[in-house]
């Protein structure tokens, strides 16, 4: 599969009331490695917008294990997990200096059209184009 990683350090403003990163964060965090993956692809949003699709998240997923703790280094993987019917993403949230899990997630997204909004029931051919550019074949 395809992954792509970003790398952050937790900062005050990410921190809850009992001075670990705040849940809510780690969506941001998975949307910062999930544009990484798409850059990657080349099919990151403009792209996607040129293409006349858009793809919203329809469903998200996130699994904590461990906290996340002030000035944390850590790396946020995306991994493409499916892209033929729709797009599901993988996230995992590691501490970069031990590799321990301390969040896993998912988003799947589906393309629409985006004059009209209208779900499309297979993903196009120009993004199947460009996973394949990048090796993966069967997902």
């Amino acid at each position: 599969m395809i992954s792509a990683s970003i790398e952050t350090r937790v900062q005050f403003y990410d921190l809850d009331p009992m001075e670990i990163m705040w849940h809510g964060n780690y969506v941001k965090l998975f949307e910062e490695a999930r544009c990484a993956l798409l850059d990657k692809l080349e099919y990151n949003f403009p792209q996607m917008r040129e293409d006349g699709f858009g793809w919203p998240v329809v469903d998200l997923r996130v699994k904590y294990v461990a906290p996340a703790r002030f000035g944390m280094r850590i790396r946020v993987t995306a991994t493409l997990r499916e892209y033929l019917n729709r797009m599901v993403i993988d996230y995992q949230v590691v501490d970069f200096d031990t590799d321990a899990r301390l969040t896993k997630g998912q988003t799947t997204m589906v393309c629409v059209a985006a004059d009209t909004g209208v779900m499309q029931f297979e993903t196009p051919a120009s993004f199947h184009a460009k996973v394949e550019k990048h090796g993966d074949r069967a997902a």
